[in-house]
């Protein structure tokens, strides 16, 4: 065990104050995410050096298409998570401390040993992701300090839920975010995530503020938040933050506690696409179903394609020095 960062003692009882839900823990007892509890009136994480998971995946895979495209991100995890998300792909592991009766599982990797390997394996970033990297957030700060000093970046694959004075204590060395904004509802939240919409949109704003470079990532769940009025106020807000924050509209396969919904038709992710394109995001994507023309990169200035892409993988970059070569607009991102 590791003591916690973010919290504050109550005569014995514990207030987490790293995620928005502001957990209040009895002696003894654990928080919302499973991996935090309470001894003699000091918080401690229960998953630091502990990954579940790691791999080295395409930046694109996570999803980041307009950050240092083409390169790889050594990914990591641990167990837990502070959503409970019905549609959860990997909720073997992120749900696994609730399932299993607070069992905490994972290979010893401490931060030093993460960023080697990710030196060793060519790496460009680290990637905390997979499950939520707020839940284990003394583990991703620490590895995030020690990979800046080697050069490699940082990058969230987060739900937003993130408290804001744990946001700003990583900011520093922290490089990227992807965040899921899994709706336009509150009701959604509630009952799909165990979770609250307004937090989310605080936080989205509060990264780009802070210089983070940030994509959004939508999963569209056919009869949850499909609907061209929720749509509508997605595509909105994000260009409310900005117009050049990618947003990844992706598609929804039958998983979890939703294995009787359809998924996500190709025709829902163009109409979608197209919404967000109204509103005057620059670059919206359709994920999950490749080969169909939703994942290449168009420049906004003239509208050619500059980034072909298949899946993960990259057919053709004809971005140079970060600009279209044939109007000469920027393309916004880093390491184009």
């Amino acid at each position: 065990m590791k003591e916690a960062m973010f919290y504050e003692n109550l005569d014995g009882k514990v207030t987490c104050l790293l995620c928005n839900h502001y957990c209040v823990i009895q002696e003894g007892s654990r928080g919302i995410c499973g991996v935090r509890v309470n001894k003699k009136g000091k918080l401690y994480s229960l998953v630091y050096g502990k990954s579940v998971s790691v791999g080295v995946d395409p930046i694109e895979k996570k999803p980041f298409f307009h950050f240092y495209p083409g390169t790889t991100a050594y990914s990591v995890a641990t167990v837990g998570c502070n959503f409970r998300c019905h549609n959860c792909q990997n909720w073997t592991i992120s749900q696994m401390q609730k399932e299993k009766e607070g069992e905490i599982v994972g290979d010893e990797l401490f931060p030093g040993e993460i960023v080697a390997h990710a030196k060793k394996s060519g790496c460009k970033s680290i990637a905390y992701t997979y499950t939520e990297p707020t839940i284990f957030f003394e583990y991703a700060y620490e590895t995030a300090k020690l990979a800046q000093n080697e050069g490699i970046k940082n990058v969230f694959v987060t739900n937003g839920y993130t408290s804001a004075a744990a946001i700003k204590k990583i900011s520093p060395f922290l490089d990227a975010a992807n965040v899921d904004l899994k709706s336009f509802s509150e009701d959604f939240y509630h009952k799909v995530c165990g979770a609250r919409l307004q937090p989310v949109l605080e936080n989205i704003k509060l990264y780009k503020e802070l210089g983070i470079w940030i994509e959004v990532t939508t999963l569209l769940i056919p009869g949850y938040n499909d609907d061209e009025n929720q749509l509508e106020e997605i595509a909105r807000f994000i260009s409310s933050v900005g117009v050049d924050i990618p947003w990844h509209i992706t598609a929804f396969f039958p998983t979890f506690k939703l294995p009787d919904v359809s998924p996500t038709s190709v025709e829902l992710l163009r109409k979608a696409r197209e919404i967000g394109i109204k509103a005057g995001l620059r670059y919206v994507y359709e994920g999950n179903i490749p080969g169909k023309g939703g994942e290449n990169t168009y420049c906004f200035g003239c509208g050619i394609p500059l980034i072909k892409r298949y899946g993960f993988q990259i057919v053709e970059n004809n971005i140079i020095d970060g600009r279209c070569q044939k109007c000469k607009s920027t393309i916004d991102g880093t390491g184009l």
